[in-house]
């Protein structure tokens, strides 16, 4: 009886383990690149309820599904720090654009319920191993004019596989959109005007910020006859350190203003798309002020500049000691972020920065580290199978993983190239 006994216990106790490994997964004989930790070779992955469970030469998954990757390579997904995706469709078309709301102040705005779940730019940039993005309310890179819009609204962090928005967001409100004004550098008008408009821009902005603090102040004393203002309590999280505001600056004056501002209004900030370095780089590393570079491969900022300052400009960054990682700033690029930063390569920025540029670093940046960009026990599996460096275009990425689901590599272009290859 006893036997029977503990035969009966450990066949339920094997059930359960089946139970909870059923849905798991285990990748085992690939090369593991964490990112945050040294690469394993011939290593293992245990993924559970769409959660990386154990990480190294050999896991326990009983029951699990086993993927033999052998030969392959295993890093996390990559993601692409400054985009449109999910908000511009067409950009010829304006019923296919969901960008810059009219109006100067709009941190209420949030990207995410603006998000098309099915664009078919989703596709095309998770077949290139890009597994989430910041989208971003407002259009362009870092060259604001001092007549733009002040607050586009706020950027989300999304997954790149799901049904609805709210299945596909990661952090809602991860940043605060913000086109920092500039001096123009153009007629016709003259220059003492330009500069006066930038100055009241600059006021009208401080003016904002100090509305709401008095909001801030007045709920925190309020009875329950307080009405809320949607554009001020956007601007709580801001206030109180928790929001950073993505602040649009291509220029070393502006970048300098910018921290200049952000000094004064004691708050975080990022600087998105500088275009030039100038003497800021103690400046921002003394701040502990990250950057979200644009593109690697463009025209220098000025006519007399060397023909390689753009390119030159991620190792400049690295060599200052700011952190940074890569966002290409629209839409139909969006699946290049990795060869942006391969091509820094090319021009000083050491490999291991750019791999951490469009993995840890870019989550690090976004607030969202605790989930995304290395592999490590209990981030979300978010996961590309490859067969070689994925940064380099000759790479395949053979299966790709996100929340612990695999998901298809198809997308129009593939869909295309089947088709006229069967051509008849």
């Amino acid at each position: 009886m006893i036997g029977l006994a503990n035969a009966i216990r450990y066949a339920a106790l094997s059930l359960l383990i089946t139970a909870a490994y059923g849905d798991s997964l285990v990748i085992k004989n690939v090369h593991v690149h964490p990112v945050t930790a040294p690469d394993i070779e011939n290593g293992q992955v245990l993924i559970v309820d769409g959660k990386i469970a154990d990480v190294g030469k050999k896991v326990t998954g009983r029951g699990a599904k086993i993927i033999d990757g052998h030969g392959l390579d295993l890093y996390p997904g990559l993601i692409n720090a400054a985009t449109n995706i999910g908000l511009e469709e067409i950009g010829s078309l304006r019923d296919t654009v969901d960008l810059n709301e009219i109006g100067e102040f709009n941190p209420q705005l949030m990207a995410r319920m603006s998000f098309n779940p099915s664009s078919s730019h989703i596709d095309v940039t998770r077949s290139a191993g890009v597994t989430s993005v910041l989208t971003l309310p407002g259009s362009g890179g870092g060259r604001p004019g001092p007549e733009a819009t002040v607050f586009y609204g706020q950027g989300a962090v999304m997954r790149l596989d799901g049904w609805t928005w709210d299945d596909m967001t990661v952090k809602a409100g991860a940043v605060l959109d913000m086109n920092f004004p500039v001096i123009g550098n153009a007629p016709p008008k003259p220059f003492p005007e330009m500069e006066k408009e930038y100055r009241k821009k600059l006021d009208q902005i401080a003016d904002f910020f100090e509305n709401a603090r008095r909001y801030q102040k007045a709920k925190a004393a309020a009875n329950s006859d307080f009405k809320p203002d949607p554009r001020f309590e956007a601007m709580i999280p801001v206030l109180e350190g928790q929001r950073p505001v993505f602040v649009r600056a291509a220029r070393e004056r502006a970048i300098k203003e910018a921290v200049a501002f952000a000094d004064r209004q004691k708050i975080k900030i990022i600087i998105a798309g500088p275009e030039e370095i100038g003497d800021t780089g103690p400046l921002l590393k003394a701040r502990q002020i990250p950057v979200i570079l644009g593109d690697t491969l463009a025209l220098p900022l000025h006519d007399d500049s060397p023909y390689d300052s753009r390119y030159t400009l991620p190792n400049e960054f690295y060599k200052a000691g700011v952190k940074i990682c890569f966002g290409t700033f629209d839409v139909q690029f969006a699946r290049n972020v990795g060869f942006q930063a391969a091509a820094a390569v090319a021009f000083g920025l050491p490999y291991d920065a750019a791999v951490k540029g469009v993995t840890i670093n870019a989550a690090e940046i976004l607030g969202v580290d605790s989930q995304l960009g290395s592999i490590d026990k209990g981030k979300l599996a978010d996961l590309i199978l490859t067969d070689g460096d994925p940064l380099e275009a000759k790479t395949n990425i053979k299966m790709e993983f996100i929340d612990g689901k695999q998901v298809s590599l198809e997308n129009r272009q593939t869909q295309l190239y089947e088709k006229y290859l069967n051509r008849p």
